[in-house]
């Protein structure tokens, strides 16, 4: 039984804060997914936690109850193209960037997991701040955290149909063995991130 944590939800009250995270900056193939999510205050599920802490099941029972129960969600992709061209960090945050500008209503603040941002639009540098494990603290970060894998998941099982050989509805484009055993076989796709240079592919492609 998954032990329950405790998320703190919201860094302070009354105002719209909009939580944002990402999913997919570690795998080899497919886009990098963002969302952002505003909560209402008195927001709480049992289940819910950083996604990656979560089992399949959890996350895909929450997906629905949070698109329903927020006051704001958007779910963005970033393609491998745009991800070769700005790297994988600026990549998620444009990811973000792009799920913030969907909420209606607007945030007035944005919490966002990691430790880098920029601002952008509106948001100056005293509009949001960065919270390092926060999808393990917000409940707002943590839903988006939600959204963000449960999106890109059912992407790369929708792409798998498509290119059989690789096994992304297993590994969801990581670099797992089976992966990168295919990769070897069969080479890269339009969906891989070329500059994603992985060691044990250098004598063969690189």
């Amino acid at each position: 039984m998954m032990k329950e944590i405790s998320l703190k939800p919201y860094l302070r009250a009354g105002r719209l804060e909009a939580g944002c995270d990402e999913a997919g900056r570690g795998p080899l193939a497919g886009p990098v997914y963002a969302a952002s999510v505003i909560l209402p205050e008195d927001f709480h599920h049992p289940l819910l936690n950083d996604s990656k802490q979560m089992t399949e099941a959890a996350r895909d029972t929450l997906r629905p109850i949070i698109e329903k129960e927020a006051i704001a969600w958007a779910v963005e992709s970033v393609s491998p193209e745009e991800i070769d061209k700005l790297n994988i960090l600026w990549a998620s945050v444009t990811g973000m960037q792009r799920a913030v500008l969907r909420l209606d209503p607007p945030p007035e603040f944005l919490l966002i997991d990691g430790n880098k941002f920029r601002p952008f639009g509106r948001f100056g540098f005293k509009d949001y701040t960065t919270v390092v494990h926060g999808d393990a603290t917000y409940a707002s970060i943590a839903a988006a955290s939600v959204l963000a894998k449960t999106y890109r998941d059912e992407f790369m099982r929708k792409l798998a149909v498509d290119y059989p050989e690789y096994g992304w509805e297993r590994n969801m484009g990581y670099p797992t063995k089976d992966h990168i055993d295919a990769i070897r076989r069969h080479g890269l796709t339009p969906w891989h991130r070329k500059s994603f240079h992985v060691k044990q592919l250098e004598p063969t492609l690189f």
